[in-house]
């Protein structure tokens, strides 16, 4: 990277120093959020925090482990790329790690749950201290590396040639994860993340509902929706940043549509988190198909819009292509 020594330590010890702060993030709320006793004095236990920490508590360690793997290639040809995607990975890990720590002192500091406190929340407060601390550390740290802006369109590799290279050292994967294979997925990227979204949603909706001892079809359905919804935006915008797989240059009306489904699905999360808020009257929110129009409704609405928005005809050329509608080059199979 720009402000490190040769040999690329800087961006390597941020990047670990991340890690250390997603596994320390990590125990903490799973403490808080799957132990009942340490739950029930959480300042944190509802919504809208909880919406945020329930989306973290996964996506947190699914970047961690993608990143740790990654560095078993870190010697392989196309360090430069590799350092910064990595990099940008771990930025977004750590942003996700701050949210999460706003909206947790934000029910601090509004008190969420006070005659419930007791030395459980003494002890997820002094946790919420230290990955602050540790947060504002290695934010500092990744800034201080970051390459100036634009630098990404100029990317030869992606983290799944990574894989390829990986698994040509494994017999048994060798004929599955060749070239080939990584040419498919990239073409078809937004079919794949489709893909891992429903199928990431039905294991926590499944485990929720069995959990919660949930009879109702439509509320099942919600959540399933909701969720994947959630892990589809995670899968995109997270891939546009880092660079996770390289997507080919696509038509400005895919591009428009895949945009507003992205922001469809950021609103649906939204929507569920602060439902109560947008909820109109003095009632709360408790029937289910309210819910659902409510929370979808907010999505496809924000779908419709932004698609409108975007497909009004141009006064200016498209700009460049950024690093999440594929690279300036073909990509160097390794």
């Amino acid at each position: 990277m720009e402000h490190t020594d040769g040999n690329g330590r800087t961006p390597l010890v941020a990047i670990l120093g991340c890690l250390g702060t997603a596994v320390f993030f990590e125990a903490v709320t799973v403490l808080a959020t799957q132990d009942k006793t340490v739950r029930a004095a959480s300042p944190w236990q509802d919504d809208p925090y909880d919406a945020v920490v329930s989306l973290t508590q996964l996506a947190v360690p699914m970047l961690a482990l993608v990143i740790a793997l990654r560095l078993a290639a870190w010697r392989a040809p196309g360090g430069p790329d590799r350092e910064q995607q990595t990099a940008r990975a771990a930025g977004v890990m750590t942003a996700l790690v701050g949210i999460t720590l706003v909206f947790e002192w934000a029910a601090v500091v509004a008190r969420a749950h006070a005659p419930s406190w007791d030395t459980w929340t003494s002890v997820l407060i002094g946790g919420l201290v230290a990955a602050s601390l540790l947060t504002v550390t290695v934010t500092a740290m990744l800034a201080r590396g970051r390459r100036p802006r634009g630098s990404s369109r100029r990317w030869r590799h992606d983290w799944l040639g990574d894989v390829v290279l990986l698994c040509a050292r494994v017999p048994v994967l060798r004929r599955w994860a060749g070239p080939d294979a990584a040419a498919w997925v990239r073409r078809r990227a937004m079919t794949v993340f489709v893909t891992l979204s429903v199928l990431a949603a039905a294991a926590v909706t499944g485990s929720q509902a069995i959990g919660e001892r949930w009879t109702d079809p439509l509320l099942i359905a919600w959540m399933l929706v909701v969720q994947t919804a959630s892990d589809l935006a995670f899968c995109v915008i997270s891939n546009a940043v880092a660079g996770f797989v390289a997507r080919p240059p696509r038509t400005r009306t895919r591009r428009v549509v895949e945009t507003a489904v992205v922001a469809g699905c950021v609103a649906i999360h939204l929507a569920t988190a602060f439902r109560d808020a947008l909820w109109p009257g003095a009632r709360p929110l408790t029937s289910v198909p309210d819910l659902v129009a409510l929370t979808l409704g907010t999505g496809l609405l924000t779908s419709l819009v932004v698609a409108g928005t975007r497909l009004a005809p141009a006064r200016h050329p498209d700009p460049p292509a950024g690093p999440g509608d594929g690279p300036a080059h073909p990509l160097t199979q390794h």
